[in-house]
C-alpha cells in the first residue's frame, strides 16, 4: 500500500516517469508475503497449532516451481496470536511453525527461508524440532512437551524418528538480531519480558537455555552460544542451527537477494523507501539501512519517508540517505495519522519528486 501511494505521488508530478514498485520487508511480519509475491508463488494455508497448541489456520509461501518455501513463524507462533493474559513463554511453543515447515517439505521444497520475527515463544526451537520428529527426553527417558519451561529438563534428544525430508534441504533464517542464546544479553533476559515473563520466569528460561545449549553441544558438537543471533526469537535461531543446519543471515539482506534488488537499481534515478518511525533502531540495520546500503553501492540516491523522524542530519547521512522527511504536515493523533497515511505518503512523495525534477532539469 505504501509503494502504491508513492507511485501515485510520482505520477501526480509526471505520469511519464517509469516507476518500479517493489514492496519489501526485513524478515519480520509480512516477509513471507513479500517473498512469495516476488517469485510469483502461491500461498498455502493449513491447520497448525498456535503457541498454546490450539488449532488455527496459518499460511506460508511456495514458489511456482515448488522448490522454495517462505515460512513466517509469526503466522503460527507469533505473539499477536495471543491475548495479553495468555502470554507466557514458559508455556508457548513453535510447534506450529514446524508443521508449516513439514508441509513445505512434503510438497517438495528444497530451500526454505524462515522469517523469525514476532515470536511468542522461548523454546529454543523445541517445537519446530518436535514437529519434524525430534524427541526431547528427561532423565527418566520420558518425552517432554516442547515448551519453554521444559528446556531445563532435557537430558537427551532422540533423533530416530526425524523426517528424512530434512536431508538435502537448504535453510536460511532471516534474523536481524545478534543476541547470544543465554546470559544477560540472551533470549530470555532481553526478549522474554515482552512476551509475558516475570523476573522468576526469565531466570528459569535462561537456566533452561543454558541446559539446552549444553545438551546440544554434548550430542551434536555445536556450541550454540558462539553463534551470532542464536538468541533470536526466543532461541529459535539456535534451534534452526541445531536441527535444520540453518544459516542465519540479515533479514533485509535475505529479502533484497530474493527480490533481486540490485537488478532493479540498474538505470534508476531515485529510490524511495520508508518506515513508520526512523530512529536509532533504523541505524542498527533495519530495512532502510539495507536499502540505502545497496543503493549507495550503485550510486543511486535514496529518499526515505516516515511518520516520525528522530535522527539528526548527521545520522541521516550516516544511514546513507540523501534526504528523510516526515509525511505529517502538522501534529496529529496516531489514529488520524493512520487514517490519512495514503494521502500523506502520496503528497509527500509528490513534493520530493517535484524538487528532484527541478534539480535534474537545471
Amino acid at each position: 500500500q505504501v509503494a502504491q501511494a508513492m507511485a501515485e505521488g510520482v505520477r501526480l508530478i509526471d505520469p511519464t516517469i517509469e516507476v518500479h514498485q517493489l514492496p519489501l520487508a526485513d524478515g519480520g511480519e509480512g516477509s513471507a508475503d513479500v517473498l512469495t509475491q516476488a517469485v510469483g508463488g502461491q500461498t498455502i494455508t493449513i491447520a497448525v497449532k498456535d503457541p498454546l497448541f490450539r488449532t488455527i489456520e496459518a499460511s506460508y509461501g511456495l514458489s511456482a516451481d515448488g522448490q522454495m518455501a517462505f515460512v513466517e513463524m509469526a503466522t503460527a507462533s507469533g505473539l499477536a496470536l495471543l491475548e495479553k493474559h495468555e502470554r507466557n513463554p514458559l508455556l508457548t511453543t513453535t510447534f506450529g511453525t514446524g508443521e508449516l515447515i513439514l508441509d513445505a517439505l512434503q510438497r517438495g521444497a528444497k530451500r526454505l527461508i524462515v522469517c523469525i520475527g514476532g515470536s511468542a515463544t522461548n523454546d529454543a526451537g523445541m517445537g519446530i524440532a518436535a514437529a519434524l520428529g525430534f524427541r526431547f527426553l528427561d532423565k527418566n527417558g520420558a518425552a517432554l512437551s516442547p515448551i519453554g519451561q521444559n528446556l531445563a529438563a532435557i537430558c537427551r534428544i532422540d533423533i530416530d524418528s526425524v523426517t528424512p525430508l530434512l536431508q538435502n534441504v537448504e535453510v536460511v533464517v532471516a534474523c536481524d538480531v545478534s543476541n547470544p542464546l543465554h546470559g544477560p544479553n540472551g533470549a530470555a533476559y532481553v526478549y522474554a519480558p515482552q512476551k509475558g515473563a516475570d523476573a522468576a520466569a526469565v531466570q528459569q528460561l535462561d537456566n533452561g537455555l543454558v541446559n539446552f545449549s549444553q545438551v546440544v553441544q554434548n550430542q551434536f558438537g555445536i556450541d550454540l552460544q558462539t553463534v551470532e543471533g542464536s538468541g533470536a526469537a526466543g532461541g529459535l535461531g539456535s534451534g534452526c542451527v541445531a536441527f535444520l543446519n540453518a544459516k542465519l543471515q540479515s533479514g533485509i539482506e535475505t529479502v533484497l537477494q530474493a527480490v533481486e534488488f540490485e537488478k532493479h537499481l540498474i538505470g534508476a534515478d531515485l529510490v524511495l523507501t520508508g518506515e513508520g518511525k526512523i530512529d536509532q533502531q533504523t541505524l542498527q540495520g533495519k530495512l532502510i539501512a539495507g536499502v540505502a546500503r545497496a543503493a549507495n553501492a550503485q550510486h543511486v540516491p535514496v529518499v526515505a519517508l516516515c511518520g516520525t523522524l528522530s535522527l539528526s542530519p548527521q545520522e541521516i547521512d550516516t544511514l546513507g540517505l540523501s534526504y528523510a522527511v516526515s509525511v505529517l504536515a502538522s501534529p496529529v493523533t496516531l489514529q488520524e495519522a493512520m487514517n490519512d497515511a495514503h494521502q500523506n505518503v502520496r503528497d509527500s512523495t509528490a513534493a520530493v519528486v517535484r524538487f528532484v525534477k527541478k534539480m535534474y532539469s537545471r
